[in-house]
């Protein structure tokens, strides 16, 4: 029986090989008029079942760039049509609507792990083998700055903000298909030299591609092995990167402080314990103790199944003695995204949370639960959402939902295992910093302090805590309000045209 097994085993494995290779082949010899026959299947798609996706973009518009795609397809390579086709999907700027990246790998990533903090991009992990670079900032790739190469893969990133890009964008920049279709490096190579800069020493480095399922990363971050390293010293694991690989949630009591921490990675269940089971005996302790301070951390959370967040909000508003502002912080970040940006709506609709930490890569309202489209010729799956979320007025959804105190990590912080963002919500105090500016400001404006006002506004706007306030949009709004009072007419009209007064 065993040698039955063995056999199997390998006949099987024989089987798999063959049939991906004869799929791979089979893509690649599909003729210039079977991949344009796949352009317009998915172009007549779009317009006959998702006509509701042109929001932010025109028909028009996408119409133009898939003639653009079309005509150049007869001269481009396989990989580059599927970076083309990966740009018509992205097109509409929601980022469950798709074309999967490991689609566009070609099998073949750089062994590096890019992160971006709040000092620039770093190599935050290596495969072994290439630990010269690890912790150096990256400068260039084959000579391209590294921003003009962010900025040329873009469009190939489902992007919905730019904190999208660099939670969930960063990792095309590794990849050589992408980055030569994207006119990056002008040949496809799988070795690519980077410009790196570590302790302010320039210096390049070449690097050989490895297949994607050598890479070991999650939550943005390299999970160190025998073949990975990370830049993070690991004598200690900080809160929100603790139980990574074993718990979806959990909870720890900072007894110094009196605080709750939650760590929330997820909004599925695990499978040890359910969201439910989990809010239940944390709101028991909550119940059963001395607590001053609760601290819910959704920063690498993205997503789930969004009917599991009632029971939180519940529960929530139901405690008076943490939901009360100054004793509840919700951390919010880069992968904060899908069902967590509904928990973040309602958070922040019926709670009295102070958020920290950066913005989430999700629009306040947005368009998710993509359907599979499969390509006719290619077999390449295209991912199309089809639900409307709202839970925010339409005439009030933004971007992305900003923290009331700005704070992202440095690379140093990171590697040494600080967590500013969490002595952000710990240290807080409800003296010396304005949650509303704009509400602080007006008033001041209506009273009459203008002296008073332009001197708190300049100190406002220079805060870093207040990185991602968004002043212009604000003063539109203040300016609006205050416009049927007549109360702008003897002062300065900055409030009512919207234009941010600070020189």
């Amino acid at each position: 029986m065993k040698s039955l097994s063995i056999y199997l085993n390998i006949t099987l494995t024989s089987v798999v090989f063959f049939l991906s290779i004869s799929q791979s082949i089979a893509q690649e010899v599909l003729t210039a008029a079977e991949w344009q026959e796949d352009l317009r299947f998915l172009q007549k798609t779009v317009h006959s079942k998702y006509a509701f996706l042109f929001k932010k973009v025109t028909a028009t518009d996408f119409d133009k760039e898939v003639e653009k795609l079309y005509a150049t397809i007869p001269t481009m390579q396989p990989y580059e049509i599927k970076v083309g086709l990966a740009r018509m999907v992205s097109f509409f700027e929601y980022g469950h609507t798709q074309i999967p990246f490991h689609a566009l790998v070609e099998d073949a990533v750089l062994p590096i792990n890019l992160y971006h903090f709040e000092d620039g991009i770093f190599i935050e992990g290596v495969q072994k083998g290439n630990e010269k670079a690890l912790g150096a900032k990256l400068v260039a790739i084959e000579g391209i700055p590294a921003e003009e190469a962010l900025k040329a893969i873009r469009p190939v990133v489902p992007v919905e903000n730019e904190s999208y890009l660099k939670g969930y964008g960063l990792r095309f920049l590794t990849v050589p298909a992408i980055l030569h279709a994207q006119g990056i490096i002008p040949e496809l190579r799988n070795a690519l030299t980077l410009t790196l800069d570590k302790n302010g020493t320039l210096f390049e480095q070449g690097f050989t591609s490895i297949p994607l399922a050598e890479m070991s990363r999650d939550y943005g971050f390299t999970m160190p092995n025998e073949q990975w390293v990370s830049a993070r010293e690991q004598e200690k694991t900080p809160l929100y990167l603790k139980h990574l690989n074993d718990k979806r949630y959990f909870f720890e009591y900072l007894e110094d402080s009196k605080t709750v921490y939650v760590r929330q990675s997820s909004v599925f269940n695990d499978a040890e314990e359910t969201l439910q089971d989990f809010y239940k005996r944390l709101f028991e302790f909550i119940d059963n103790n001395q607590i001053e301070k609760l601290v819910y951390d959704v920063r690498l959370n993205g997503g789930g199944n969004n009917y599991n967040n009632k029971p939180l909000i519940k529960g929530i508003m139901a405690r008076p003695k943490i939901n009360t502002r100054g004793k509840f912080f919700f951390i919010i970040g880069r992968n904060t995204f899908s069902a967590c940006q509904n928990l973040t709506n309602e958070i922040e609709n019926y709670t009295e949370a102070i958020l920290v930490g950066e913005p989430t890569s999700e629009n306040q309202n947005f368009y998710g639960d993509a359907k599979k489209v499969s390509l006719p010729n290619s077999g390449i799956n295209a991912y199309l959402s089809f639900a409307w979320w709202q839970d925010k007025p339409q005439w009030e959804g933004k971007d992305w939902t900003a923290p009331h105190i700005a704070r992202e990590l440095t690379f140093n912080e990171y590697m040494t295992n600080q967590d500013g963002v969490l002595a952000a919500a710990l240290n807080y105090t409800e003296t010396g910093f304005i949650l509303n500016p704009m509400e602080y400001l007006t008033q001041l404006f209506i009273a009459g302090e203008l002296d008073l006002l332009k001197t708190e506004g300049a100190k406002i706007a220079q805060n870093p805590a207040y990185k991602y306030y968004d002043f212009q949009e604000e003063f539109g709004r203040a300016g609006y309000r205050l416009f049927p009072t007549g109360r702008y007419r003897k002062r300065n009209l900055y409030f009512a045209t919207g234009s941010r007064f600070i020189s």
